[in-house]
């Protein structure tokens, strides 16, 4: 390990301990969640899933940052996807309740989005929230993926710098650079199925307070699988 890796471990820990250590903490962390909910999810996908893809500029180079890496523009576009992570608990968190209702599913409460908000653990509960990680992950997740894709070639693009990032986006040139193949092999076809429902599923057992922070954690997840993706793109080239 590196010096640097020191640091980090150490940061890392000064962070999140508190957390555990001091119940005031974490209750102003849940009353501020409950309060500013959007703002909360963009600040902590700005923090958390930067902090993977610092991870995995680590495991591509050696390095958490370089030159064009371009960490603020990269924290913008997190925290944008983290409010839009949100949205999508919200609409499939009761929408896929509800098709499973329509389906001819029988709930225990009249409200069939209420079962994931109980504690406790029930197989009705686990089928619910795996309906829940599955149609989010078919229907939004490859959206949010390719988003990301491209605001990513935009920012290593520009140089990484704010004025580049807020230039003008060329969508179409990009969409003709971009490894699709290599986007749907292994973005697609094995983070989804294989890392991404499952994960999706244990989050939405969990009460609802804590989901999008595990969302927000799953993405330093996302960070080094996204490095894997570009380390067997490059083995290809």
């Amino acid at each position: 390990m590196k010096k640097s890796d020191f640091f980090v471990l150490g940061g890392s820990l000064l962070v999140f301990l508190p957390f555990f250590i001091f119940p005031s903490v974490f209750d102003g962390y849940v009353k501020l969640n409950t309060a500013h909910t959007y703002v909360m999810s963009f600040v902590k996908f700005a923090i958390l899933a930067t902090f993977g893809e610092s991870l995995g500029l680590r495991i591509r180079s050696g390095k958490y940052w370089q030159p064009g890496f371009g960490l603020i523009p990269r924290a913008l576009v997190w925290g944008f996807l983290g409010i839009t992570i949100k949205i999508a608990f919200v609409i499939f968190g009761d929408g896929s309740p509800m098709m499973l209702k329509t389906m001819g599913v029988v709930f225990p409460t009249s409200d069939p989005g209420d079962i994931l908000r109980q504690t406790g653990f029930s197989w009705i509960k686990l089928w619910t929230a795996f309906s829940v990680g599955t149609m989010m992950n078919l229907f939004f997740a490859p959206l949010f993926m390719a988003f990301h894709r491209i605001t990513d070639t935009h920012i290593q693009s520009t140089g990484g710098t704010l004025r580049g990032f807020f230039s003008p986006v060329p969508v179409g040139r990009y969409i003709r650079e971009t490894d699709w193949f290599n986007f749907w092999d292994f973005v697609i076809k094995k983070t989804i199925p294989f890392f991404w429902i499952p994960a999706q599923t244990l989050n939405f057992m969990l009460p609802e307070e804590f989901r999008v922070l595990v969302a927000a954690i799953y993405s330093i997840i996302l960070g080094i699988l996204l490095s894997l993706a570009s380390l067997m793109q490059m083995k290809r080239m």
